[in-house]
């Protein structure tokens, strides 16, 4: 059976036949830890020191509204000298005049609610980004968010944003991509997949709006663990999250463990060699560092002469 890129007519590199050929180079931009509740499985510095080990350029711990992860992970990437990209995931709520019938019926297609990875390439989006997490958690009760399209209009032009399109029909995802790419200068569809039967599909889709939205693709793996391993533990969250047991997930949970840190060579048999070379020009963008982070006092209100 053919690999599917080649069904879509796209290149990889023929790994097999040259065991010298060097890995791709690649950075990881989407990663959930176990700071987002009942969701990742790894510790977000097991996921940093397994990146090094694996040879990525550089790893995003992106956990869902939150940066609760970050000072573990940052430490953990001082130590090993692996570079660490801050940001952030949101899923998308479907507004109120949304409806059903835009998800697809096909069997083949997810109804997964769009997501945003937000990324901070300097300070001030950095501060960007934690602005926005505070305004969402502040505004819901403890442990929740909401957010919308509208949500985005502000405050975060010097975020990058990647874009995982949801389960929606084309149609659909094409219209969510036009508001989007409205919203932000610096914008790529994320296509992330995981050899679950819905790979040919997403990739097709995400060509597709690519050349209709003129938008570059760039690969990411919504990370959850940080090595195959920890797949039970992921079960188990997921069964505790839904409030059932793990022989009765079904299509609820993953219907594998490819949502993990992967090896390069592996990467190169999924993913055309362009769309792997996308995410580490997308590292190179990120220059934030959080040692540049220091304690900001307000100004004194007393008069200096007093």
């Amino acid at each position: 059976m053919k690999d599917i890129n080649t069904q879509l007519g796209l290149t990889t590199p023929n790994i097999t036949k040259n065991t010298q050929q060097a890995p791709p180079a690649f950075a990881e931009l989407h990663c959930i830890s176990n700071y987002s509740f009942l969701r990742g499985a790894s510790h977000p510095e097991e996921m940093v020191q397994r990146a090094y080990e694996l040879g990525y350029k550089a790893i995003a711990i992106t956990d869902e509204c939150s940066y609760s992860g970050l000072v573990k992970a940052h430490k953990t990437a001082q130590e090993c000298g692996m570079k660490l990209i801050i940001g952030s995931e949101f899923i998308i709520s479907p507004d109120f005049s949304n409806t059903e019938e835009e998800f697809s019926s096909s069997p083949s297609i997810s109804n997964e609610r769009d997501k945003l990875i937000f990324l901070a390439p300097d300070r001030d989006a950095y501060g960007q980004l934690s602005a926005l997490i505070s305004k969402l958690r502040r505004r819901s009760e403890k442990g929740t968010y909401q957010v919308y399209l509208k949500d985005f209009r502000w405050g975060l032009k010097n975020c990058l944003a990647l874009w995982v399109p949801g389960g929606q029909n084309i149609q659909a995802q094409g219209q969510t991509g036009e508001a989007l790419k409205a919203l932000f200068s610096r914008l790529w569809i994320a296509l992330e997949l995981f050899r679950d039967g819905q790979d040919l599909d997403k990739t097709a889709h995400a060509l597709t709006l690519s050349s209709r939205l003129g938008l570059p693709i760039v690969a990411s793996n919504d990370v959850h663990t940080h090595c195959p391993e920890r797949q039970p533990l992921q079960d188990v969250l997921t069964a505790i999250k839904l409030n059932t047991n793990v022989h009765e997930l079904g299509y609820q949970g993953f219907a594998n463990a490819e949502r993990t840190l992967r090896p390069l060579q592996e990467l190169a048999t999924l993913y055309p060699p362009e769309m792997l070379a996308e995410s580490v020009k997308i590292a190179d963008l990120c220059q934030f560092n959080m040692l540049e982070l220091r304690y900001e006092y307000p100004q004194d209100l007393v008069p200096p002469h007093l």
